[in-house]
């Protein structure tokens, strides 16, 4: 086969970057200390990166840098900066979460290479042509897609000239991702910034179906699935692991190459994958790829499963025979690593030495010999350039050149990736000149050079983004409801009315087609997933009733909405919380509005600029998602007679329950008909202040009247709940807003809205 497949291996830090370059790692993803999805790796420093960036490519590995967070207003002008210095810097790519990003990628930084990050949740074909359109040029599939679902996929991302990557090895969350805030919630640490706390691997009460650990999966593997994968076209394997050690890196690298390398050359796999089992797992899965939902993609231990996985392969029962398993792995292990060290012992990121050597006589040109210096497989080795000036040195009394002048003028310019041992002018007359235009010439023929002959890029001043007023003083309130029977609620309100829509109906079904055409006052709202044939049908109800307007929470379904020049707003599970994100959106695909995310704090929210003829919103009432799975929470905890989760299930299933963790913290376990599992807190999200604290920049205040998520919390009466937002909003006295924000927190017994006083 003559399709070249990429190998791509996580590096949290130098010497697990090392460990992947030697292994045979096709690129690697790495970050730096901010605006990075993986805090708690040891990350790189910006000269850190410059190093790595030239150790890799003189191993022809490719080096992408994650930018993969939501970007705060305040955070700009540093996020600015430092793609101004990406420029120059040789990476091969960035991986980005935000939206915004690509807005300002494409107009000052365009030669820039901008992935998808597994953030933006892509599962369906309106998301490629939505990213592809901002400037994609490859993206990283949800990773709960299955082989079908994937091969599908990537060849429309190919028609669109977008390339796309799978996770083939680590780490797998039981959310889809991007859309995970119960470490936001429950401690302040929000996924959506790099700091997920991993509520999943939490210990829980231990629930009916016997489990402590109810949400942690397996581990992800597709070691014996690469022939599939490869026959579904898809360009890179992805292996996760930032924040694992260089060891692990390594080995897992290292397997996976020669499986490649053996499946290339013979197209048959490499049979052994026991390496990958001495390394840190939590025992493996392939059910996600495989489209098989079970049980025992469940394991009730988020620790490693390295030794029990050793003994149980050797059938030890004695305790003797134990430690003998298990010090035969920790042998292993230790010759593993040895054999890293050996092969590393030699690679250095240090910057490389550059010597300046100027010379010239009268009648001379001003020549200048660059000498770098470098260590290859331990030998020092040097390359040498000279340069020199078009005209000759000519006598002076007034500005001679010498080395206190071009020290001055030389010293800091080839700062990014050398470190300058000295100048040497002993070879240059006194008392002479040239003009200093052509001084500096040489200095930008010596950039040239030393920047792999490559035209340095100038740095780009970007002017702050003006703040639209927006256009009616007045506030506007929106509700949403799922429910037929609550469209009698139109009656008694002016309240624009949102109705959700499933992530799964029936192929074909006109159930939900028929309800706006019973009711067209009603305005459809999308939900943040939707898979297959649950986006085909989502295609055809808009083709079908042609709506003025829609609330998207996914991207495929914007980007459809933006084909059929149907005005839509984006909504809260799209992470809003920057200018540019809100200004990618109105650009790209002509988008009329947005929902700011409820992750950020009064004072990020108040920094947003607002475009012009462009609605804010801002939901003040609402469940509190913490997870949406593919998988089935119901079997770790209540427990289910099905063994695999069925088509039906999506469907047919309307199950509840609550889970509590060792703390004492309950989570409402809820699963709608048509809706994916899914699991909110267990206090609602009341914002009353944000409408006296920040009522200028919305225009409109949204309320969630569904019963989803409620689980075994009381219901409310819609109509009077109504009736108090409707005063909190448009009752011009601050006493009638205080009345009405004092019976909401009566009526809302369990409500938070620390989110709004924490932020990000």
């Amino acid at each position: 086969m003559s399709r070249k497949i990429e190998l791509l291996a996580p590096g949290g830090g130098v010497e697990a970057i090392k460990a992947a370059v030697i292994a045979g790692a096709n690129a690697v993803y790495c970050g730096l200390d901010n605006f990075n999805a993986r805090n708690r790796a040891a990350n790189l420093s910006y000269d850190d990166l410059t190093g790595v960036i030239r150790l890799a490519h003189k191993y022809d590995c490719d080096v992408f840098l994650t930018v993969n967070v939501v970007i705060l207003e305040q955070e700009l002008p540093s996020l600015i900066k430092l793609l101004n210095k990406l420029m120059n810097s040789g990476v091969d790519g960035i991986i980005v979460q935000d939206v915004g990003i690509f807005n300002l990628v494409k107009k000052y930084f365009p030669t820039l290479d901008i992935h998808a990050s597994t953030q933006l949740t892509t599962h369906n074909e309106g998301q490629i042509k939505f990213l592809g359109k901002l400037g994609a040029s490859r993206l990283n599939l949800s990773r709960e897609l299955n082989i079908h679902e994937i091969k599908t996929l990537t060849a429309v991302a190919h028609d669109y000239d977008v390339l796309t990557e799978v996770f083939v090895h680590g780490a797998l969350c039981i959310a889809f991702s991007g859309q995970c805030y119960s470490s936001s919630v429950s401690v302040g640490n929000s996924g959506n910034r790099g700091s997920c706390s991993q509520a999943c691997r939490d210990e829980y009460e231990i629930t009916d179906a016997g489990n402590r650990f109810p949400l942690n999966l397996k581990d992800n593997s597709a070691y014996f699935d690469l022939p599939q994968l490869v026959d579904a076209q898809v360009d890179s394997l992805k292996i996760e692991g930032r924040i694992k050690n260089a060891h692990y890196v390594y080995t897992v690298t290292d397997t996976w190459r020669k499986s490649i390398d053996s499946f290339v050359a013979s197209g048959q796999l490499a049979p052994d994958d026991s390496n990958l089992h001495r390394v840190f797992n939590r025992d493996f899965t392939n059910s996600f790829l495989k489209g098989n939902l079970a049980k025992d993609m469940f394991i009730d231990n988020p620790r490693d499963h390295s030794i029990e996985h050793a003994v149980k392969k050797s059938s030890a029962k004695t305790v003797i025979q134990i430690q003998e398993v298990k010090d035969g792995l920790f042998a292993k292990k230790n010759e593993l690593g040895e054999e890293l060290n050996e092969k590393i012992q030699y690679l250095s990121i240090a910057k490389q030495p550059l010597q300046l050597t100027f010379s010239g006589q009268l009648g001379q040109p001003l020549r200048l010999t660059l000498t770098i210096g470098d260590t290859v497989d331990g030998i020092d080795t040097h390359k040498t350039h000279t340069l020199q000036t078009e005209s000759t040195l000519r006598t002076t009394k007034e500005l001679p050149i010498t080395q206190a002048v071009i020290e001055k003028r030389f010293k800091k310019f080839a700062s990014q990736d050398y470190n300058i041992t000295g100048f040497n002018c002993t070879d240059l007359s006194e008392g002479l000149s040239i003009p200093f235009k052509e001084l500096t010439q040489l200095k930008n023929q010596a950039a040239y050079i030393l920047n792999h002959e490559i035209e340095l890029v100038p740095f780009v001043d970007i002017p702050p983004l003006q703040n639209h007023t927006k256009q009616d003083a007045k506030h506007s309130m929106s509700i949403l409801i799922a429910d037929e029977k609550d469209v009698s609620l139109c009656d008694i309100t002016d309240a624009d009315v949102y109705f959700k829509l499933p992530e799964s109906w029936k192929k074909g079904c006109d159930k939900y087609i028929d309800i706006f055409k019973r009711h067209p006052q009603l305005i459809p709202w999308f939900p943040a997933v939707l898979i297959g044939k649950d986006y085909d049908e989502s295609v055809r109800l808009l083709e079908e009733i042609q709506p003025a307007r829609i609330v998207s929470n996914n991207t495929g379904v914007a980007y459809k909405a933006y084909e059929m020049g149907i005005e839509w707003i984006a909504g809260p599970f799209l992470n809003t919380t920057n200018s540019y994100a809100l200004l990618t959106l109105q650009e790209e695909l002509n988008c009329a509005g947005a929902f700011i995310s409820n992750e950020i704090n009064r004072m990020q929210i108040r920094k947003i600029s607002r475009p012009e003829n462009f609605k804010l919103v801002y939901s003040i009432y609402h469940p509190i998602l913490l997870m949406t799975s593919r998988q089935c929470f119901f079997q770790q905890t209540v427990g289910c007679n099905k063994p695999t989760i069925e088509d039906g299930c999506m469907l047919k299933c309307e199950k509840a329950t609550t889970i509590t963790n060792v703390k004492g913290v309950s989570f409402a376990v809820d699963k709608q008909r048509g809706g994916y599992p899914s699991i909110y807190n267990h206090e609602q999200f009341l914002n009353t202040d944000i409408v006296t604290d920040l009522g200028e920049l919305f225009d409109e205040f949204f309320i969630d009247l569904t019963n989803i998520g409620s689980g075994s919390k009381q219901e409310h009466n819609k109509a009077e709940l109504l009736k108090h937002f409707e005063n909190l909003i448009h009752q011009a006295s601050e006493d009638g807003k205080q009345q009405a924000a004092k019976h909401l927190s009566q009526m809302v017994t369990l409500s938070t809205s620390a989110q709004y006083i924490q932020g990000l």
